[in-house]
C-alpha cells in the first residue's frame, strides 16, 4: 500500500459520497457491538473493456463500469456478508444492520494478527484503458492478424482479443487496518485456424500483465502470432498420441498449470481446515520427491497474479508450500487462518465487492533444480513432452487429474520426435509430485494468461516451473 492509493480510493470510494475514515469507523464499530470476531468493508471501483478483431473486422467492443462495497461480520466459523452497488452512508448501514445479527455460539476464537511487513508497490497506478486511444486499440490487433497471416500461408483464420481493466480497492477492518490498491491489467490472446490438405488445426498464444498497452510492443506482438501459429503447424503434423503409463517430460512455464491444477488447490488453507485436501494435516511430513520446492508468490512486479494487498488488506508475500519434499504452509485467508491458529499469507482474494474472499493461489510456482533440461529429455528412452497444455480437471479430494496437452511430441531414444495430438495426462497431483525424478534449471513463468476459478469466482492467477520429469505417469491417448 501507498500513500498514494489512498489518495485514489479517497477520490473514486470516499470523498465524492461524503464518506471519510470517521464515518467508516463508526460503521465498523456498530459491527463490532455485536458478540462477532472480526469485521471488514472493501469497497471496489472497477472499468474494464475487450475489443475483438476476426477477418479484420471488430467483431465486438465492450466496456463497463462497476462499483460497490462489500460488508462482513465473522464470528467462529460464521460468516454473515451484505453488498450494495450503492456506495453510500445509508447503504453501508442497511448492509451493517444486515450482518449484524450473526453471533458467536460458545467462547469467542479471537486470534491475534500479528503486523506483516508494509506492502510494496509492485506495479504502477496508471489506467490502462487511457494508454491507447480507441482507434490505436484496433490497429493494435490489426497489426497482431497481420503478423500471424505473414508467418504462414494456411493459416485461413485469425480471431484476436484485447483486454483491459482498472480497478481501485480499498479495505476497512475492525482492527483499524486501512489498505488500498489501485491495479492495472491487461492481456492478448490469439487464436488461429491453419489449413491444408483437408485437414485443420489450430493455435493459440498471448500474454500479459499489470501493465498498460504499451507492453504490447510490435516485438512481443508479433512473439505472440508467431507461437500460435507454431503451435497450429505441429499439430498439423501430429500422429495420434500413444495411451499407457510412461515417462512425461514437461516443459517450462506454461505447462505449471498442472502443478496449479493438481497440486495448488490442495494447499489452500480452507479444504485444508474442512480436511478434504489430499494434504490436510500433513505439515511437516514428506509429500514430494526431494528437490521439489513449491511457492506462491503475490509479490513479484507486473504479474498477472501479483497483489500490492490482497482483497482482505494484507500484503502480497511469498509463501514456501513445500520446501526440499516436505509440506511447510497452506495458503491462508483471514477467516481460515484464524480458525487454524495460523497466520494470513496474503492470498484472500474475491472475485468483486460482491464476493466474499477465499484463499486463492497468486503465482505458484515450482522453483530450479540443477539439471541442463537436454540432459533430462536425453535421459528418456521411450515417454512424452509436453510443452503446452489445454483444459484439465481436478478433483480437491482425492487429487486426481485429468489434463489435455495444446502440444507435445514423442521421445524416442533420448530425441524428441514426431508430434502427437489428442495426449492427456492422468494421474494424482501428491503422487505426482513423488515421481518428480529430475527437476532442470529452466524456471520460466508462464506469458500472462491464467485464470482461476473456485467456488463461481474468477481471479487472474501465474504459474511458473522448470523443465520437469516424471516416471510412470498415465497418458491417455487415440493411437
Amino acid at each position: 500500500m501507498t500513500k498514494n492509493a489512498l489518495k485514489v480510493a479517497d477520490r473514486y470510494l470516499l470523498s465524492s459520497r461524503d464518506l471519510g475514515r470517521e464515518e467508516l469507523d463508526r460503521v465498523l464499530k456498530k459491527l463490532m457491538r455485536h458478540d462477532i470476531d472480526y469485521a471488514d468493508l472493501y469497497f471496489q471501483y472497477a472499468r474494464s473493456e475487450g475489443w475483438s478483431l476476426e477477418e479484420g473486422i471488430v467483431k465486438s467492443g465492450s466496456f463497463d463500469i462497476e462499483e460497490g462495497v462489500g460488508v462482513r461480520a465473522v464470528s467462529g466459523e460464521k460468516t454473515a456478508f451484505a453488498y450494495s452497488d450503492d456506495i453510500s452512508l445509508a447503504a453501508l448501514t442497511d448492509a451493517a444492520h444486515a450482518t449484524r445479527a450473526i453471533a458467536a455460539a460458545g467462547e469467542k476464537r479471537r486470534v491475534e494478527v500479528k503486523p506483516g511487513k508494509a506492502a510494496k508497490k509492485l506495479y504502477r497506478a496508471d489506467d490502462p484503458l487511457a494508454s491507447l486511444e480507441d482507434a490505436a486499440k484496433v490497429r493494435l490487433l490489426e497489426r497482431l492478424e497481420k503478423f500471424a497471416r505473414a508467418a504462414d500461408s494456411r493459416v485461413v483464420q485469425v480471431m484476436a482479443y484485447l483486454a483491459g481493466s482498472w480497478e481501485v480497492v480499498l479495505v476497512a477492518r475492525s482492527d483499524g487496518h486501512l489498505a488500498a490498491d489501485v491495479r492495472p491489467l491487461v492481456r492478448v490472446s490469439i487464436a488461429v485456424i491453419m489449413e491444408a490438405d483437408g485437414r485443420r488445426e489450430q493455435g493459440s498464444a498471448g500474454g500479459g500483465g499489470r501493465y498498460d498497452y504499451g507492453y504490447f510492443t510490435d516485438e512481443r506482438l508479433r512473439d505472440y502470432a508467431l507461437a500460435a501459429v507454431h503451435q497450429a503447424s505441429v499439430n498439423m503434423e501430429a500422429v495420434p498420441a500413444p495411451a499407457g503409463t510412461m515417462t512425461v517430460v514437461l516443459g517450462p512455464g506454461w505447462p505449471g498449470i498442472l502443478l496449479h491444477e493438481a497440486i495448488g488447490h490442495g494447499l489452500e488453507g480452507d479444504f485444508n481446515r474442512k480436511g478434504s485436501s489430499a494434504f490436510s494435516g500433513r505439515i511437516g511430513e514428506r509429500v514430494a520427491a526431494t528437490g521439489v520446492t513449491v511457492i506462491d508468490d503475490g509479490s513479484i512486479p507486473d504479474r498477472r497474479g501479483s497483489l500490492t494487498i490482497d482483497d482482505e488488506g494484507n500484503p502480497g508475500q511469498r509463501t514456501v508450500l513445500i520446501e526440499d519434499g516436505i509440506l511447510t504452509a497452506y495458503m491462508q485467508d483471514t477467516l481460515n487462518a484464524r480458525l487454524m491458529g495460523m497466520q494470513p499469507t496474503g492470498n484472500g482474494r474475491r472475485e468483486s465487492y460482491a464476493h466474499l474472499p477465499l484463499p486463492r493461489m497468486t503465482n505458484t510456482l515450482m522453483l530450479n533444480g540443477g539439471r541442463d533440461p537436454h540432459d533430462i529429455l536425453h535421459s528418456v528412452q521411450h515417454g512424452l513432452y509436453a510443452v503446452n497444455f489445454g483444459g484439465g480437471q481436478v478433483d480437491i479430494t482425492s487429487g486426481k487429474f485429468v489434463f489435455s496437452t495444446a502440444e507435445a511430441y514423442l521421445i524416442e531414444n533420448g530425441r524428441v520426435t514426431r508430434p502427437v495430438k489428442g495426449a492427456t495426462l492422468i494421474g494424482n497431483g501428491p503422487d505426482a509430485l513423488t515421481r518428480v525424478s529430475m527437476i532442470g534449471n529452466d524456471m520460466a513463468l508462464d506469458p500472462g494468461v491464467g485464470t482461476c476459478g473456485k467456488d463461481g469466482q474468477s481471479v487472474p492467477v501465474g504459474v511458473g516451473q522448470p523443465t520437469l520429469r516424471l516416471d510412470g505417469l498415465t497418458v491417455g491417448g487415440t493411437a
